[in-house]
């Protein structure tokens, strides 16, 4: 079998594709999911009729839960360039936010055809990580022109996604952790049509994806990182690493192949997206676009709904190892493997990974853990697809908080046992208020109340006419007779640390009420909702409850150029422009932090990072503090504002470029370094003050 030469594609910029990222893109990380048919096509009752009594949005604003936290240099090191001037009028200062222990005046918006990394006037930045850097001591440098799976699977992926920097006591080591969600053939190698070479690159992709766990250290807390290559925990997880189930599902007929007769072990880790570190201390990362890896004809109810297609894939895997081909005898099931949350310890490099079928099986963007009053472990999920749920998983045991290994052990398991929910909302506003517009309903505020649905109970379904392993294998099947509320794309979702509230990115929906489509409702307000909105939830019964409350928090998009956004409340005028949250984060001070992929397609700005504080008079105030370069997306931020750094992974900067004429180069921009290449390169940002 020949492989097809995946660096260029013929990819129609179709409007529907311009709501949330580029063409090429759409087809490397999600193959071209909308371009094609909505996989929920389910009948889910309308809206309107699951309505019922709503808290008023005062109340729902009071509620709350006590918690508390928990948590070699790459590149020339860059300070802010003189164009990244406050931004005048428009998410300007103010003294509440002069004294943050992160203060910066906010950026002006940068157009999505600058090729600049920026940050605020008073700020350093520099690449802690690129791609291709060495993680190992026998790792060798890297050669774009010279590329091998053996060197690559010794250095740092691509793409990165998710991370955190997980600091040792002491403060001045720790590990940093990242996933590696997808590759660009065409800007990673020059075109080719030999077959033998194309199967050589391919390999190559299978050890460039997965994981990356990698010892960091710095001389002052506050001051910036570097990279320990070599050092003891360092790690590569790929498509290859050994990964064993956990949970009701392992060893179901619906997860047993060829290769794997016991269906508890798997091979590797695919589309790795957002994630989260755990309160005993381990990384949660998201399985989301995995369909497109596999070959594999829609002939079942779950293959359609899970987006499989009889079609070749941008990796070429297929090909040459049956695991990736639907129709290969013995290997049907490959891709029930994959779409869960994975967990690994980023300590020891030595331990096995798991997948953990307790929690269902979807397009996981990743997953979030906050502990109940009740001792349980909640982690809150959300299914990156248009129309696809918002989910919760509540532990069987409870947490212990000692830290010995005896405690750490038995937290590990605690996402193997519990009960799965899907969310149902319902609205408070008369169905003439919600029209499509995204004005205001007359009470002031789109908001309501709703509730946690379960799907397990105690390790068996309370699915009609699903067994628990078809349920978690076929999460989205079991959602889908419950009448679960078809949402806009949810993305990071993620419990404040203090306040307990809950934080859904929903991404867009350019489809939402459209011919065919899920109408709009109160939860999901605008139709052909290009630019996204993010969702204020409150647990009325606890974090581990049943019950919750809702109001949106921002109607994103740039009020200069539309007529119906919301920003809390707070002034339109004042607010830096944002579109497609993604990634959210706090800081030490209790404030949102938002990332977004998908504003070069909407405003025509550069994707970017931006603080939104969520208590007093600055509740919903959204300031830009940073820029990614051309055709990036926004990643991973960790924020310490206590110690005035903030982290993101910069993914697919120049994406809309070729081998030999990248529109970035991105991060080392015509440096003559050692290990510096005039390419783009996928890197985590590290930015302080100074």
């Amino acid at each position: 079998m020949t492989l097809a030469d995946p660096t260029r594609r013929s990819l129609p910029i179709i409007d529907h594709a311009r709501g949330k990222r580029s063409p090429v893109t759409c087809r490397l990380k999600c193959a071209d999911a909308c371009l094609g048919p909505e996989c929920n096509t389910s009948a889910n009752p309308e809206f309107r009729s699951l309505a019922s009594a709503a808290l008023s949005r005062r109340a729902l604003l009071g509620l709350g839960a006590a918690g508390a936290f928990t948590l070699v240099a790459a590149g020339a090191l860059k300070t802010a360039p003189a164009h990244a001037a406050a931004f005048a009028g428009r998410g300007a200062g103010t003294a509440a936010a002069a004294a943050s222990r992160l203060p910066f005046e906010p950026i002006a918006p940068v157009s999505h055809l600058v090729d600049e990394f920026t940050v605020p006037a008073g700020y350093r930045w520099q690449a802690l990580v690129r791609w291709g850097d060495p993680i190992f001591a026998d790792a060798p440098a890297f050669d774009l022109h010279d590329q091998s799976a053996a060197a690559q699977a010794r250095q740092f992926g691509y793409n990165n996604d998710y991370l955190d920097v997980i600091a040792d006591r002491g403060g001045l080591t720790g590990v940093l952790v990242t996933n590696h969600e997808y590759v660009n053939p065409g800007i990673m190698f020059p075109p080719s049509s030999d077959p033998a070479e194309l199967r050589r690159r391919s390999e190559i992709y299978k050890v460039a994806q997965g994981m990356t766990v990698v010892e960091v250290a710095r001389d002052r807390i506050g001051g910036p990182w570097r990279i320990v290559t070599g050092g003891a925990r360092n790690r590569r997880i790929t498509v290859e690493s050994e990964f064993t189930f956990t949970g009701p599902a392992a060893g179901s007929a619906l997860l047993q192949t060829a290769g794997d007769p016991s269906g508890t072990v798997v091979n590797g880790t695919l589309g790795n997206c957002a994630g989260g570190t755990t309160p005993w201390g381990t990384v949660l990362s998201g399985e989301e676009n995995f369909n497109g890896y596999f070959r594999a004809a829609p002939d079942t109810a779950a293959r359609k709904r899970y987006g499989f297609a009889d079609s070749a894939t941008s990796t070429g895997w297929e090909t040459w190892d049956p695991r990736f081909d639907g129709s290969a005898p013995g290997y049907e099931n490959e891709g029930n493997r994959f779409g869960y949350i994975v967990e690994i310890d980023p300590q020891d490099p030595t331990s096995t990974p798991v997948k953990h079928t307790a929690m269902g099986r979807f397009k996981h963007e990743g997953a979030n853990v906050r502990i109940a009053d009740d001792g349980r472990a909640v982690a809150y999920m959300g299914d990156d697809e248009r129309g696809d749920y918002l989910y919760k998983f509540v532990s069987k045991h409870k947490f212990n908080p000692k830290d010995n290994p005896g405690a750490r052990k038995q937290n590990r398991r605690l996402l193997s046992e519990g009960d799965l929910f899907v969310a149902r909302f319902s609205g408070n506003s008369p169905a003439a208020d919600i029209d499509g517009t995204g004005r205001l309903p007359a009470d002031g505020a789109f908001d309501g109340s709703g509730e946690w649905i379960a799907l397990t109970r105690k390790g068996r379904s309370v699915v009609p006419g699903m067994s628990i392993d078809e349920v978690l294998v076929n999460t989205r099947l079991a959602a889908d007779l419950l009448g679960a509320t078809k949402m806009d794309r949810c993305e990071d979702v993620e419990p404040h640390p203090t306040s307990g509230r809950v934080y859904v990115a929903c991404t867009n929906n350019t489809q939402r009420g459209t011919a065919g489509r899920p109408p709009v409702d109160e939860p999901n307000p605008r139709a052909t909702n290009r630019d996204g909105h993010v969702i204020e939830l409150t647990e009325l019964r606890g974090q581990s409850g049943e019950r919750f409350a809702w109001s949106i928090l921002l109607l994103c998009g740039d009020p200069a150029s539309i007529t119906q956004t919301y920003f809390a409340g707070y002034p339109k005028e004042q607010v830096s422009p944002i579109s497609c949250p993604d990634n959210v984060a706090f800081d030490t001070e209790g404030n949102l932090w938002i990332s977004t992929d998908g504003a070069p397609s909407t405003i025509r700005k550069n994707d970017g990072l931006f603080k939104v504080p969520l208590e007093g008079p600055e509740r919903g105030h959204v300031q830009q503090f940073l820029s990614v370069p051309r055709d990036a997306e926004t990643c991973g931020p960790v924020i310490r504002a206590e110690e005035g750094v903030v982290f993101v992974a910069v993914q697919h900067p120049g994406e809309e470029g070729a081998f030999g004429a990248p529109t970035s180069r991105f991060p080392d921009y015509g440096s003559t370094a050692p290990g510096a290449v005039a390419a783009p390169r996928p890197s985590v940002v590290q930015v302080w003050r100074g």
